[in-house]
């Protein structure tokens, strides 16, 4: 049986995420984050780059420690670059 070359994501788990983003954006070690959500701070490097899907639980209680719905901060697609969203399509490039 031949494999699919799609990639399911980031890593193997196919889910996308923004904690790096959020925990740079509020000054968060990943200490800090797996503190507050009872997991140790490797999960959180883990589940940054995609390594590992976080259990439904999980994904709820880091969604509430940034106060953020929690499709906000995972996805099962890529998020858009937020300099996409703000400047659009062609931000970046010479004209």
């Amino acid at each position: 049986m031949q494999e699919n070359s799609k990639t399911l994501g980031p890593g193997e788990s196919g889910i996308y995420n923004r904690i790096a983003v959020l925990r740079a954006e509020r000054g968060t070690s990943r200490q800090q984050l797996a503190e507050a959500v009872g997991v140790n701070y490797q999960t959180i490097g883990f589940l940054e780059r995609g390594d590992y899907g976080p259990s439904l639980k999980l994904a709820f209680q880091i969604a509430e420690y940034f106060s953020l719905p929690v499709e906000a901060v995972f996805s099962t697609q890529p998020f858009t670059p937020l300099s996409v969203q703000v400047y659009g399509p062609n931000s970046g490039g010479s004209k």
